[in-house]
């Protein structure tokens, strides 16, 4: 269905209102009641939900999602992850990267989200360039429901003319993770190199460690001045940076335009098992609450949904966003803007959400204001693409009788 009328929106200000849409704009938002739509017009009640500007997730791995059952790897760090991973990659097929992908992106549109960035192995064996090709062929199929990205990300052993194979089989940009390489420098400078001759942009694996080599600087320095769209995932070593340190760092991304991605859930998980990482620093989230604050643009992802290098995860954006609030110290709506609006600048995509002139990607959740839907990360959804309804879960509750309508019930009855 493609809407034209919302009726009985709740905005995050508490106000209610009718929303206009036009051409997959939100043309016109006015208090409830007062708009009309035109003649055989579709209309919805959103009976005063919460409306919400859809989400973006700004750092996937399609290809890996919902692994963990058929690998059984081991609970563990980076290294052990990267090796479970590896070990079990020489036997994917394309088919089977294609099925698991489509359902995980199915269940980030029930969630929420309208634009994915995924980044795609180098895999092993004579045809590395396969995972890649399915994901093309995955982003082809779901283009008129969310806009996919695809992001080739291979390490040092891969050499410089398959990283180009693969941006010819359908990757949109550049990625790796240098710091994992014998030699970082010189990892990146090749890179950047790959990127600047093909004039595309760049997503980078940045220092997700808490020790060990630094290429961020570099980084920065390589990219300033590009046009192109340039953003640093991770980023966990960020986390361990005094405070002087880190505002330098910061002023280079700033002046460089480079987005930071920070994963927390996949980097609460892998980062912080050495008895030696102790402290409030050794959780390797990255600082976006300081980035953002001195001018950078930061945004938040899940990253990995049930595979070697997370075994849970629930495609969800509050789920991130909550996160957020307790383990990196965001305000909630500032946790709530890194998975929406921010997500959707570092992806390069136009400004989305209940505002006049803005795309009409939005989602309508069965809360009264940014924090409850955070808290309770509440089902029931309805999710808009420019307008089209993408995807809506409604929910239906029995509970025991001793528990309906107790005095100072609160829920579904206060917020109907």
């Amino acid at each position: 269905m493609n809407a034209e009328l919302l009726h009985c929106a709740r905005l995050a200000s508490g106000e209610l209102v009718d929303v206009r849409i036009v051409d997959g704009l939100v043309a016109e938002i006015d208090e409830a009641g007062s708009l009309e739509g035109s003649a055989g017009g579709a209309v919805l009640d959103l009976d005063g939900a919460l409306l919400l500007p859809a989400a973006a997730e700004p750092h996937a791995h399609l290809d890996k999602s919902q692994s963990w059952d058929a690998i059984q790897p081991p609970l563990g760090d980076l290294p052990k992850a990267v090796r479970s991973w590896h070990d079990f990659a020489g036997i994917l097929t394309e088919d089977d990267i294609e099925r698991r992908a489509l359902s995980t992106l199915r269940r980030m549109v029930r969630a929420g989200f309208t634009a994915v960035r995924t980044h795609a192995d180098l895999l092993p064996g004579d045809d590395p360039v396969r995972g890649i090709r399915a994901l093309a062929r995955v982003k082809q199929r779901v283009a008129e429901v969310l806009d996919l990205q695809i992001v080739v990300l291979g390490l040092a052993d891969k050499p410089t003319e398959v990283f180009a194979a693969a941006l010819d089989a359908g990757a949109d940009l550049v990625g790796g993770a240098p710091h994992l390489s014998p030699d970082p420098i010189a990892d990146l400078q090749r890179l950047v190199a790959l990127a600047a001759e093909r004039g595309i942009g760049m997503d980078i694996h940045t220092d997700e460690n808490l020790d060990g080599p630094i290429t961020i600087d570099t980084y920065a320095a390589l990219t300033r001045g590009w046009e192109q769209p340039r953003t640093a995932s991770h980023c966990s070593r960020l986390s361990t940076f005094s405070p002087q340190r880190l505002a330098e760092v910061a002023a280079a991304l700033r002046d460089a335009d480079i987005g930071v991605v920070a994963l927390p859930i996949t980097n609460l998980y892998l980062q912080g098992r050495d008895a030696a990482t102790t402290g409030p620093q050794g959780r390797g989230i990255a600082p976006i609450g300081a980035l953002a604050a001195a001018g950078v643009r930061v945004a938040a992802g899940a990253d990995n949904v049930r595979d070697p290098f997370n075994p849970v995860g629930r495609c969800d954006p509050f789920e991130t966003s909550s996160l957020l609030v307790a383990a990196a110290h965001l305000a909630p709506a500032d946790a709530l803007a890194a998975v929406t609006t921010g997500a959707r600048d570092v992806l390069g995509l136009p400004a989305a959400g209940p505002h006049v002139g803005a795309v009409a990607d939005l989602v309508a959740v069965r809360a009264v204001s940014i924090e409850e839907a955070i808290a309770y990360a509440p089902a029931e959804r309805t999710v808009f693409r420019r307008g089209r309804v993408i995807a809506r879960t409604r929910v239906e509750h029995d509970s025991a009788q001793e528990l309906d309508g107790a005095p100072g019930a609160v829920g579904e009855e206060r917020i109907r």
